[in-house]
């Protein structure tokens, strides 16, 4: 999509371009404050033994793969926001959050009960011991309820930031996972009269925080405290619905190969390599969580200033920032993973007790990820800056050749050729050198700069009336 500004308009009400790190660094921050708390829930999961971690990793995997349709609701939202800010026209930013909302709000509340009647078959799929399918399936009820508090927060947070707006959604952030850790501490080991949950309290706590973060976010939102105004009218409109699903699906298909590809990886370790193996990746994983939140700070801050550089007709800029973008997060996510790699042996022994293997695996997952950090930096900047421009399809290409074709083509072979665990881990590694060199070779053809084009329009939309998703 091309877009035509409105250069009164901009001049009259736009502010200049927010800057990279002043986009990345409150996105980074909410983003370490989450993950404090996720560190903090394993901490206290691992207390339950190697069977609860294993299940609590089934959960989040599952939970995540329901969130696609979101997180393809987000990707319209972020990059038609984005686009209509930066050309200028307020009024189309709000109307698209609101259209969001609905959609997000609707997909939330339909898939709340199928992933609570589905949970005890889908965790059934990992080839765990019955004790710890039985936990997951209970994580994954628990988390299934409060669907459509996250989609609130999810789709509203992402739509202030593609204005510009990083700070609301830190500050909200903040009190959810300030709320989040008491109840966790009360919920999980049944303090204070609070009953014993285990697992089941882990999801409560984090389901009920995130739900008052949203009527909070909610509430503003509707007293128009917020940079993006809440409308009731001109926003229920059949191409406005259209575009977003149009840039989103692709997302939302990305998100789902994903979760595919992430599953049948989990599964070829947990049929095959047994409980220890398999919590080892997803501690393993969660130890470099501090890598994936800062490079997603970039993904965010790429995003924004793609589509807003775009939707006022400044290509060149668009560009500078996506790697400006990826040469920073380069950096800090590299010098993270290099940190953790450090202190790996001490920190996987703090986080699992009396499990020297398992200890050992986390040791060894954790080194592999920190080694492929910087390939990861440049896939979270560089497909933040395609996604926000609105070529959110190359990046699901890059995903299935990436991660289902190398990443768990190699995992099979590797397992059926009987070899140990640590080269199934180390098929990812192939993963993030196909994904990030495709990444950087369509960035560097342009053609993402073209991916919303003019020439079928909506009408009577403003200054994004040029615009076709």
């Amino acid at each position: 999509m091309s877009i035509s500004p409105n250069p009164k308009r901009m001049a009259a009400e736009n502010p200049p371009k927010p800057t990279l790190f002043a986009l990345a660094f409150p996105s980074i921050l909410a983003n370490l404050c989450f993950s404090a708390v996720m560190i903090v829930q394993l901490r206290f999961i691992g207390d339950l033994g190697t069977e609860a971690l294993a299940a609590v990793n089934v959960g989040q995997r599952v939970f995540f793969a329901l969130q696609a349709v979101l997180m393809a609701v987000s990707a319209g939202t972020t990059a038609l926001v984005a686009r209509a800010w930066g050309a200028g026209d307020r009024d189309e930013a709000s109307r698209v959050t609101m259209a969001s909302l609905a959609i997000g709000g609707a997909f939330a509340v339909a898939m709340t009960a199928p992933g609570m009647l589905a949970a005890k078959p889908v965790a059934s799929l990992f080839g765990l011991d019955a004790a710890t399918t039985e936990l997951a399936a209970i994580n994954i009820r628990w988390m299934s309820a409060f669907n459509l508090a996250f989609a609130v927060n999810l789709i509203l947070g992402a739509a202030l930031r593609a204005a510009g707006d990083a700070w609301s959604p830190l500050w909200i952030g903040v009190g959810v996972n300030v709320l989040n850790v008491p109840l966790l501490y009360l919920l999980v080991f049944g303090h204070h009269g609070f009953p014993r949950m285990g697992v089941a309290g882990a999801a409560l706590a984090g389901g009920a925080s995130f739900s008052v973060g949203a009527a909070v976010m909610l509430g503003v939102w509707l007293a128009q405290g917020l940079r993006l105004k809440h409308v009731r009218n001109k926003w229920f409109r059949r191409e406005r619905f259209t575009r977003l699903l149009t840039i989103g699906l692709p997302a939302g298909a990305e998100m789902a190969v994903f979760q595919i590809g992430y599953f049948a990886f989990l599964m070829l370790i947990g049929h095959f390599y047994g409980t220890a193996a398999f919590a080892a990746y997803g501690v393993g994983q969660s130890l470099l969580m501090v890598c994936f939140v800062v490079g997603f700070g970039f993904s965010i801050a790429s995003a924004t200033l793609a589509g807003q550089h775009l939707g006022a007709g400044d290509a060149a800029a668009a560009t500078r920032s996506g790697w400006r973008s990826a040469t920073a997060a380069a950096v800090c996510v590299g010098g993270v993973g290099a940190l953790v790699a450090l202190f790996a042996p001490e920190l996987a022994a703090f986080f699992i007790r009396d499990e020297p293997e398992t200890v050992r695996l986390t040791t060894v997952m954790a080194y592999m990820m920190a080694a492929m950090t910087p390939l990861l930096a440049i896939e979270f900047a560089i497909g933040g800056a395609l996604r926000g421009a609105g070529d959110t399809r190359f990046p699901l290409r890059a995903t299935i050749v990436g991660l289902v074709v190398v990443r768990c083509g190699l995992a099979l072979v590797f397992t059926a050729l009987g070899w140990p665990v640590e080269w199934v881990y180390g098929a990812m590694i192939g993963e993030f050198v196909v994904k990030s060199a495709m990444l950087v070779a369509r960035f560097r053809s342009g053609r993402w700069r073209t991916a919303i084009r003019a020439d079928k329009a909506p009408p009577r939309l403003g200054p994004l009336a040029a615009s076709n998703a």
